[in-house]
């Protein structure tokens, strides 16, 4: 089985990650530029153990740091518990299996594309504290792209609203006017 992967070219401007220009690198050498994506689509394999799924962000990491970070096992509890159970097998976990997966790789730049999408409330939780605990770190740059209004608002330090592409409102969370960024939410 082949999987196919669509990419929206950058139109204008540039995409930058301590200065260098990353947008138009190949996902691997991003992932070795320090960028950790976790897509909306879980794409989890089936046949993979929880502990094999984490060890395939082993990839881009030099050799002294291929191991799972114990913090990811803090993180999500889940994880730790069932090493052997097959990805398959996780359903609302795989989630927090795919956020792992990306911590594995120390990124810089942890990307989190709609990550309560179909997630049940008690997984959505933890997976909020998990983010807040990393954006307490300092130690990565997140970007959390999430229908889910309240939830995004309380895990932002600055916000973005889309429509169709375009950014039609943004600054930081302590200037937003709520209403004028709900205006965009409604359909």
């Amino acid at each position: 089985m082949r999987a196919t992967v669509v990419q929206q070219p950058v139109a204008r401007g540039a995409i930058r990650l301590g200065g260098r220009a990353i947008a138009r690198l190949a996902p691997c050498d991003r992932a070795r530029a320090g960028v950790a994506d976790v897509p909306q689509v879980r794409e989890i394999v089936p046949p993979l153990t929880v502990r094999e799924r984490l060890e395939t962000g082993f990839a881009p990491c030099r050799r002294g740091d291929r191991s799972v970070p114990g913090e990811i096992y803090d993180l999500f509890p889940a994880l730790r518990d069932m090493p052997h159970r097959r990805g398959g097998d996780l359903s609302g976990g795989q989630q927090q299996l795919a956020i792992g997966r990306a911590l594995v790789t120390r990124p810089r730049l942890l990307v989190l594309d709609e990550p309560t999408e179909g997630i049940p409330p008690s997984i959505v939780k933890d997976i909020g504290r998990a983010i807040a605990y990393l954006r307490g770190k300092g130690e990565m740059a997140i970007v959390l792209a999430e229908q889910s209004f309240e939830w995004a608002r309380d895990l932002c330090d600055a916000y973005a609203v889309t429509d169709r592409g375009q950014v039609v409102e943004a600054g930081p969370r302590a200037a937003m006017v709520e209403a004028d960024a709900r205006t965009w939410l409604s359909v």
